[in-house]
């Protein structure tokens, strides 16, 4: 199984009102980097089955190059699925899915 595979299977396994950060799939995934989790991402073919908008930074705020629309398309998500900012900040105590 690729890298990408890995993070593409994590990631679909998301739960909504759910998120996971980048470096938390990275280390799942044994990837070196965050940036592959988000390199993987950016080239996801399949968002309907590979939730990419339930991933966010380790400090809790979006990604600003959420490949699907944008930072407002992807808050607009998150929150379609119950999940509430503090400007654009996520709870990851509330929110975070643990592994």
């Amino acid at each position: 199984m690729t890298h990408f595979n890995k993070i593409y299977s994590i990631v679909a396994k998301i739960p909504k009102g759910k998120v996971m950060t980048y470096k938390q799939i990275a280390k799942m995934a044994g990837v070196k980097t965050p940036r592959i989790v988000g390199l993987a991402l950016h080239q996801n073919k399949f968002p309907s089955t590979v939730p990419c908008h339930r991933v966010i930074k380790s400090d809790g705020k979006l990604a600003v190059g959420y490949a699907f629309g944008g930072m407002k398309k992807q808050k607009e998500k998150l929150e379609g699925e119950g999940i509430m900012f503090n400007e654009n900040f996520v709870n990851l105590d509330h929110y975070q899915l643990k592994n």
